[in-house]
């Protein structure tokens, strides 16, 4: 290590790690593949994806055309140029991507096999994985000093062709978990299923001599209309959700090494979406003999086609499929997250307190349910906490959940029009640090206990033997410490509560 710094340097080891993927100090044709590529101008490719692209004079071709509006520079809370340092270069990645690497493709209809559910019997709404997480509570998280995605295999290939058609780079592994992609029946026929899908996949958007800049969407979520057999697709949507004010988590390195500092910011991305253009068509077109037909009618136009419409014998609604998905990713997601104000709302009605998490930003509702990760210390709020039956059992007993933005809040308090609202949220805030605050609070908005979320990874991350506080003890009847410590917070919030409640 020493000899490699001295001879490279610090930008160059930095380039050589990133590469060097076994971290053996050397470089096999594997790994430096990308670099050849770069200085040869090959386009990237791999076995699996050329295996599976083998031409198929029967098969059907599906046109998908992508659609991407770039990232509203605006809605970064805290980069915007010459702010904190944070210069043009740093940001130049993501500024110069502006439309889709890819506007239109044309990809095999047999290729979306992979989005068929597995051959035992599943109900409508029972989610399998398409790609597994491979990432947990003990495998960590991956590296950040990585600018090329590496070969996708299996059913990753199709994944890979798709987001590549808005960046070069995508990685179908996010670095944190829950990773992968998920995937549910939505409705069936005799002959085809529509299938609900959701992926957790991010881009890179530096190349060397810059240091890598992590762009990722708070999950890309779609559907896909396709026959039993995958060999006609009737209708294929991919798209990023739009509907929150923050929708992209964005993070990059400011140094020659893992542990460089690192910057971290959100913002909204209006649209990044793939759409078929039409079902798919045969590459060739017989007739009842078997004969040959030309694609063309006389006048030189395309042949049409007519698709007879599919009979559903079973559907659920597109809502009741995203959120068993959304549940497939964070099971702690079985209880449920209110809105700020119906959360309070419904806790007057039934008696409760509100068990409220603020965020100053989240990628999407899924990840803000139990905290985001902490910018730049590259560690997470277990989602594993609230995903512990004894934390579920408590939360659904004595507690109505809620889960805000800063920035919603803050719009909640200058609006003078309800004034008991926007108290709520001013006590919110009040006791708010940066990024996340878990807040135990009174139907009327008084907060009786609040925990960051800092605190809590640098409590739990303690030895029992360590902690001074008895709030944050450590119980003999739980081996995490994560759990125990979020089940002793709850339950020294409801101890808190019983003078206000009786």
């Amino acid at each position: 290590q020493e000899l490699a710094l001295k001879s490279l340097g610090n930008e160059g080891l930095f380039l050589f790690s990133s590469l060097d993927t076994n971290k053996d100090l050397y470089l096999s044709p594997e790994e430096f593949k990308p670099i050849a590529e770069k200085l040869t101008g090959a386009a990237p490719s791999s076995e699996s994806e050329e295996e599976e692209e083998t031409p198929d004079p029967d098969g059907e071709t599906l046109s998908i055309v992508a659609k991407f509006q770039p990232l509203v520079m605006e809605t970064m809370t805290k980069s915007k140029d010459g702010f904190l340092g944070i210069s043009h270069v740093a940001l130049s990645g993501l500024r110069n991507w502006t439309a889709p690497a890819t506007p239109m493709s044309v990809l095999l209809a047999r290729q979306f096999k992979a989005f068929l559910p597995p051959k035992n019997n599943l109900e409508l709404g029972d989610p399998w994985w398409i790609i597994p997480s491979e990432l947990n509570i003990f495998t960590g998280y991956l590296s950040n000093n990585r600018f090329y995605p590496p070969p996708p295999k299996g059913k990753e290939v199709i994944i890979h062709r798709l987001l590549s058609m808005f960046h070069p780079r995508p990685f179908v592994r996010t670095r944190f978990a829950p990773q992968g992609a998920v995937a549910c029946i939505q409705a069936s026929s005799s002959f085809y299923y529509t299938i609900a899908f959701r992926i957790h996949a991010e881009f890179q958007l530096n190349e060397p001599p810059n240091f890598p800049f992590w762009f990722s969407p708070g999950q890309f979520t779609g559907y896909i209309v396709l026959s039993k057999d995958s060999s006609h697709v009737r209708d294929f949507r991919l798209f990023v959700p739009n509907n929150r004010s923050l929708n992209v988590d964005m993070e990059w390195l400011y140094g020659a090494s893992e542990s460089s500092s690192m910057e971290v910011d959100i913002g909204y991305l209006p649209q990044m979406e793939l759409e078929s253009t039409g079902p798919s068509i045969p590459s060739v077109i017989h007739d009842e003999n078997g004969k040959v037909l030309d694609s063309r009618d006389p006048s030189g136009e395309p042949l049409q086609f007519v698709f007879e419409e599919i009979p559903w014998q079973q559907e659920i609604p597109w809502q009741e499929a995203a959120h068993r998905l959304e549940v497939a990713m964070y099971p702690f997601k079985k209880i449920s997250y209110l809105p700020f104000t119906e959360a309070f709302e419904r806790a007057q009605a039934e008696k409760k307190l509100v068990h409220s998490i603020l965020l100053w930003g989240a990628l999407d509702d899924h990840k803000a349910s139990c905290a985001s990760s902490v910018p730049g210390s590259g560690r997470t709020l277990r989602e594993t906490v609230l995903e512990s039956s004894p934390i579920l059992a408590l939360l659904n007993e004595s507690f109505i959940s809620s889960w805000s933005l800063v920035e919603e809040l803050e719009e909640l308090q200058s609006n003078r029009e309800n004034e008991f609202y926007s108290k709520l949220a001013e006590l919110h805030l009040e006791k708010y640090n940066f990024p996340v605050e878990m807040i135990i609070c009174l139907p009327n908005g008084t907060v009786i206990h609040h925990i960051n979320a800092n605190y809590f990874l640098d409590i739990t991350s303690m030895k029992p033997e360590d902690v001074e506080s008895s709030i944050f003890s450590f119980s003999s009847n739980f081996e995490d410490p994560s759990t125990a410590t979020y089940l002793q917070f709850l339950k020294e919030g409801l101890q808190r509560a019983k003078p206000y409640l009786q």
